[in-house]
């Protein structure tokens, strides 16, 4: 398994369709998954500590587990099928939840959990993208983050497939 850090969350075009970008802690491999609106949402909400008046479904979930004396220990991604991925939620008690990537990926945020990816997933989904060089963290930062916009105005899902 390899730690991945939670980049942000992009509409890729033309399709208008949201995707969470992941990249591999210490590596220059990134992980795109495609994912619905409100979970793009609930991520981008949770990215930029916005607090709603009511608390949204992975808040609640979030304030569940707490409230139950449990934490979630980490988030794995732990499968990629037909271009479908798949998590895990892994609680303290060693408890392990299926769930979606878009929604495991919420929830870590949400209760400073980390998220891990299988080897397999990044040797198959993961798309390198070179380190930029010199300049100050937020610098690269942002810079990084322009090479990666551009790269998804250009990519669709079909580049994916292995077939």
């Amino acid at each position: 398994m390899r730690e991945v850090d939670v980049v942000g969350v992009r509409v890729e075009m033309p399709s208008s369709q949201p995707i969470v970008l992941l990249r591999e802690v210490g590596g220059e491999r990134y992980l795109p998954i495609w994912i619905g609106a409100a979970e793009a949402s609930a991520i981008a909400f949770a990215q930029q500590g916005m607090e709603p008046p009511r608390p949204l479904t992975h808040d609640l979930f979030a304030e569940t587990i707490r409230l139950l004396g449990h934490t979630l220990s980490q988030v794995r991604i732990v499968n990629l099928t037909d271009g479908v991925f798949e998590a895990v939620l892994v609680f303290d008690d060693k408890t392990e939840i299926s769930a979606r990537p878009s929604d495991s990926i919420a929830l870590a945020l949400r209760t400073g959990t980390p998220v891990f990816c299988t080897e397999e997933i990044l040797a198959e989904a993961g798309i390198p993208v070179p380190d930029s060089e010199g300049g100050a963290d937020e610098v690269e930062e942002e810079e990084e983050v322009e090479r990666f916009r551009e790269f998804l105005d250009q990519v669709t899902p079909e580049d994916f497939d292995k077939s």
